[in-house]
């Protein structure tokens, strides 16, 4: 009796362990139920990104948005009813730009495979073919994520971190979603392509700290050559800064380069030179090469994207990434 009864709880746990992994993420996930999805996504990306490079730095941001607010789960493309602000009208993410290219994507597959692939893969997938697109590192995007049921502005507001953080806020914002301070440093380097609005760092020139001061920690020169050719006052919501000057085209090590010349746009970036730890990563990257960069950034985005995520029978797919299913 005591043998059966031990046999059954082995196949019992034998049970748990199969549909555990039947829900995890996996390289392929659609290649029976909607074959050519992934391939519709790389399609899409390649055939609009030349006309409009700079939305490869807008996509990994909007990736990166989504992730750290209840997981990789496409929270972030909601849109705000009557009765809830969602997480797109937070003020992290007034400056996103990417939604419709995400809803032309998602109309795709679903005239492909209706109800089948999830809006939170599709920016996942189209973050990545973005970047390849333009010339930088591929990684790999295992797919079967599903789409959360619930955003919240208060909740991207209390879980985004700002180009304001210091160091603590950082390592604390990345540990509660699993990941370290190599993951810090190497997601940050995202930085290296992209623009950004003046209002995200013109505190550092104008009024660090309340008393109309310049940040220490920004160099005297660079802050100099913004105030007179770019953010001209404190005001300035219009302007557009390049976040890596003179190679915000190219997926390279220029940002970290700038970074240790004390010329990271902003407070975040320059918060990465406070902490030995994240300053020795810094400098290793600087010694290897370009492709030891990407390769490494790959494996945290890898990383990231897996964060929280829906899978199974959790959350929905959704037929509009804006709207969650009636």
């Amino acid at each position: 009796m005591g043998g059966i009864r031990v046999s059954g709880i082995l196949v019992l746990c034998l049970l748990v362990v199969i549909g555990s992994t039947d829900a995890q993420l996996q390289l392929g996930f659609y290649t029976k139920k909607c074959p050519k999805a992934e391939k519709i996504v790389k399609n899409f990306v390649e055939e609009h990104i030349r006309n409009a490079p700079s939305l490869a730095a807008a996509l990994i941001r909007m990736h990166f948005h989504d992730c750290f607010v209840r997981g990789c789960d496409a929270s972030v493309l909601v849109n705000s009813t009557s009765s809830n602000q969602a997480e797109k009208d937070a003020p992290p993410n007034l400056t996103l730009r990417g939604f419709d290219f995400i809803d032309r994507i998602k109309s795709l597959v679903e005239a492909q495979c209706p109800g089948v692939v999830s809006c939170a893969d599709v920016i996942a997938l189209a973050a990545r073919d973005s970047v390849v697109a333009t010339g930088g590192p591929f990684w790999n995007v295992p797919t079967g994520r599903r789409d959360g049921v619930i955003s919240r502005s208060s909740e991207a507001l209390a879980s985004i971190p700002s180009p304001f953080s210091n160091f603590t806020t950082l390592q604390t914002s990345f540990a509660n979603q699993g990941l370290d301070l190599k993951d810090l440093v190497l997601l940050s380097g995202a930085h290296t392509i992209g623009v950004s609005h003046c209002t995200s760092f013109t505190n550092r020139l104008y009024n660090f700290t309340g008393k109309g001061d310049q940040d220490p920690d920004l160099n005297s020169q660079y802050a100099a050559n913004l105030k007179a050719k770019k953010c001209k006052s404190l005001s300035d919501n219009t302007t557009i800064v390049e976040m890596d000057p003179g190679s915000h085209r190219s997926f390279d090590l220029s940002y970290y380069t700038l970074l240790l010349k004390r010329r990271g746009l902003f407070q975040s970036d320059s918060a990465l030179t406070k902490s030995s730890t994240t300053y020795n990563y810094i400098k290793q990257l600087l010694q290897g090469s370009s492709q030891n960069f990407h390769a490494e950034f790959a494996k945290s985005m890898e990383k990231m994207g897996r964060v929280k995520v829906k899978t199974g029978s959790s959350g929905q797919i959704r037929k509009h990434c804006a709207v969650v299913n009636s």
